[in-house]
C-alpha cells in the first residue's frame, strides 16, 4: 500500500504516472521508534483511502485513539471519519479471533486494512512462530476482503511496529527480518534534526520493487499539526537502507 501512504506524504497527490491498485501492491509495514508518527500517518491514510469512493476502511488497534492528528493530509470531513470502522482487539488472542472470524462478517469488505502496534501484540508471544502467524493471517484477511471487493480494486494491508533503540535485543532483530519477507514495502520514520519543541522526522519510503525509494520530512509541532515537506532529491545516499533487508533499521 505504497500508493496510498505515498499521496499522503505528498498531500494528496499521486507520484508518477499511473497508480498501482491495491490489488496489486504489496503489503507495507510502517516502522520508527517511540512517538514517531506512526498513528497519526496510520490515520492519514485511512483518511486518503476512505475518501477514494471504495469501500470502508478498518482500523484496528488495542487502545483507542487519545485526539485526533491535526492536519494528517486528507481533511478531517464527516463522511470520510464515518467509513473508518475502529475496533480494538485487547490482546493478541482477541486479534487473533477478530482476523479468524473476518470471513464470517457482513456489510462491505473494507479497502484497506490496518493495524497499529503490531508490537504490542507480538510482546505476548515474542517467539518467530508466532510472529509469522499473525503476519500471514493478516495478509490472509486482506487477500479474503480483497476477493469480497472484487477483481481490479483489492484491499490494501498497512501495519504499524514500533522498532527498537540501537542495540536492542537480537531475538527482536530476528523478529523484524521476518516481518519483512511478508511486507516487501516498508516505510521507516528516522529521527532528523529539529527546532524548539518541534519533532522532525525522515520518512523513506521503499515501494517493494514497485518504484524508487523517495523521501520526505514530517515535522510535528508542539500543537500536534503535521507538516510535510519532499526530501530534495539529490540528497537521497542510496546506501543508507542497505541494513533494512537484514531486519536492521537503516
Amino acid at each position: 500500500m505504497a500508493e496510498t501512504l505515498r499521496r499522503v506524504l505528498n498531500l494528496g497527490s499521486a507520484a508518477g504516472p499511473g497508480k498501482n491498485t491495491a490489488e496489486a501492491e504489496p503489503p507495507l509495514l510502517l516502522l520508527g521508534g517511540p512517538g514517531s508518527g506512526k498513528t497519526a500517518l496510520l490515520f492519514a491514510a485511512a483518511l486518503e483511502a476512505a475518501g477514494e469512493g471504495r469501500g470502508p476502511v478498518l482500523f484496528l488497534t488495542r487502545r483507542p485513539l487519545q485526539s485526533l492528528p491535526r492536519r494528517t493530509g486528507p481533511a478531517l470531513e464527516p463522511l470520510r471519519l464515518q467509513k473508518i470502522r475502529f475496533q480494538y482487539p485487547p490482546s493478541t488472542r482477541e486479534l487473533l479471533r477478530l482476523l479468524c472470524s473476518a470471513h464470517e462478517a457482513r456489510g462491505p469488505a473494507p479497502s484497506l486494512l490496518l493495524l497499529d502496534g503490531l508490537e504490542e501484540y507480538l510482546v505476548e508471544d515474542p517467539g518467530s512462530q508466532e510472529a509469522a502467524y499473525l503476519a500471514a493471517l493478516l495478509l490472509d484477511t486482506a487477500v479474503h476482503f480483497s476477493h469480497r471487493v472484487g477483481p481490479g480494486r483489492g484491499c490494501g494491508l498497512i501495519v504499524a511496529l514500533q522498532t527498537q533503540e540501537e542495540g536492542g535485543a537480537s531475538g527482536n532483530a530476528l523478529q523484524l527480518a521476518l516481518l519483512q519477507r511478508y511486507f516487501p514495502a516498508q516505510c521507516w520514520l528516522q529521527p532528523d534534526a529539529a527546532g524548539p519543541g518541534q519533532c522532525c522526522l525522515r520518512a523513506s519510503l521503499e515501494p517493494g520493487g514497485l518504484g524508487p525509494r523517495e523521501e520526505w520530512w514530517v515535522t510535528f509541532q508542539p500543537d500536534g499539526e503535521m507538516t510535510i515537506t519532499r526530501w530534495p532529491t539529490q540528497l537521497v545516499d542510496t546506501s543508507l537502507h542497505k541494513g533494512s533487508s537484514s531486519g536492521g533499521q537503516p
